[in-house]
């Protein structure tokens, strides 16, 4: 961006720089096949302002989304971006975790089919994949509530105290990281595990379980390795790289 531009905006490099990744995480979520509609959501708080966030502009579909037409919003819920609309059951989500988890710098929400089927299921996710082993140990089962309400607002932020992986029961998947490639990670493995799942209920027999000894040594690893900088970060390099190959033109 350039320097006039920036000043016009009255916009820090910081913001500049999360409005891209932001913008990048949609088309990378559009590739992946986990939108719906205009119905989900993914924000970034802003650097430097903990107290504000970014969002997507509602209406928007994914592969529209640029780094100018995101939304930035504050706590209480005030558009700080001109002309910008937002969800206001997103906004709840979002505004929920940040207020809970001060180590929360980007929420990722989704209502893809396996997330949604295994949130029909309490206590879903059993220890039957690899791929359940990387969030097994930080998976929280939440409650559904009232849409769009306070009381939501702050139960979702108890939920997310004890765990960055959350199934919404009743309703789909958030994950939450300290960076935007981490929370992305977080859901690729949480979606996998939920895929797998859904497939082993159909087999016609019980799936084979992991020992708990082994399921014990994949929780110890794992709560070293997702809140670093490098979880996540090389497979994000690459989804980006493939969304751009396709033409997304999202740093604008």
């Amino acid at each position: 961006m350039s320097a006039a531009l920036q000043l016009e905006r009255n916009m820090s490099d910081a913001e500049w720089h999360a409005r891209c990744e932001l913008a990048a995480l949609y088309h990378v979520v559009n590739e992946l096949g986990w939108t719906d509609l205009i119905n989900t959501h993914m924000s970034a708080r802003i650097p430097g302002e903990s107290n504000h966030f970014l969002i997507n502009n509602y209406g928007d579909m994914f592969d529209e989304i640029t780094a100018s037409s995101l939304v930035k919003m504050d706590m209480e819920g005030n558009v700080l971006t001109p002309g910008g609309k937002f969800n206001n059951a997103g906004f709840i989500i979002h505004s929920g975790v940040y207020k809970a988890r001060s180590d929360a710098n980007c929420v990722l929400h989704t209502h893809t089919r396996a997330g949604a089927g295994v949130s029909l299921l309490r206590n879903g996710l059993r220890p039957i994949s690899q791929d359940a082993m990387h969030v097994l140990d930080d998976v929280v089962y939440h409650e559904y509530g009232v849409p769009a309400t306070v009381d939501e607002c702050e139960a979702l932020g108890r939920s997310c105290a004890n765990g960055s992986c959350v199934v919404l029961l009743n309703h789909g998947l958030l994950t939450w990281g300290e960076t935007i490639h981490g929370a992305l990670m977080r859901l690729y493995m949480l979606e996998r595990a939920c895929e797998l799942e859904l497939i082993a209920r159909q087999l016609g027999e019980p799936p084979l379980m992991i020992e708990d000894y082994v399921q014990r040594k994949a929780a110890e690893r794992m709560k070293k390795v997702r809140p670093t900088e490098g979880y996540g970060l090389n497979e994000w390099k690459g989804l980006v790289r493939t969304v751009e190959r396709k033409g997304a033109d999202f740093r604008r």
